[in-house]
């Protein structure tokens, strides 16, 4: 099941990252948006890199840690995307269609770090 999800996760991480690219690329060049669209091509892409540098991990803390940075990314990415919203630089169904993809995402690596920490007694009560 772990591994099922894994693939899942690395799959919908890469998606993102991708539409997070063309994202930037028109915030940048169509609407002139420069500083938000640098910092979600950041975190957005960050969260796809972390998960990948986790299948090689040192450890299970390692390997705990590399996913939770690609939570805080996950959640920094989904700041940037209301905040662009808010400043009208995406429509609704633009802010709705990536919320969606960002927030599955985030559902998917709090449930495995929490599995993790379960499985190897890191679970704090």
């Amino acid at each position: 099941m772990m591994q099922r999800k894994k693939f899942f996760l690395e799959v919908k991480a890469r998606d993102l990252s991708g539409r997070i690219v063309r994202m930037y690329q028109y915030l940048s060049e169509q609407r002139h948006e420069k500083m938000m669209s640098k910092q979600i091509y950041r975190s957005g892409t960050s969260i796809g890199a972390n998960i990948a540098e986790s299948r090689f991990a040192q450890s299970t803390p390692d390997y705990i840690s590399k996913l939770s940075i690609a939570l805080k990314e996950a959640n920094e990415t989904d700041y940037w995307i209301e905040n662009l919203y808010k400043g009208q630089y995406i429509n609704e169904k633009e802010y709705e269609s990536i919320h969606h993809d960002v927030d599955e995402i985030i559902k998917l690596l709090v449930s495995s770090i929490k599995t993790c920490k379960k499985k190897y007694g890191l679970l704090t009560p």
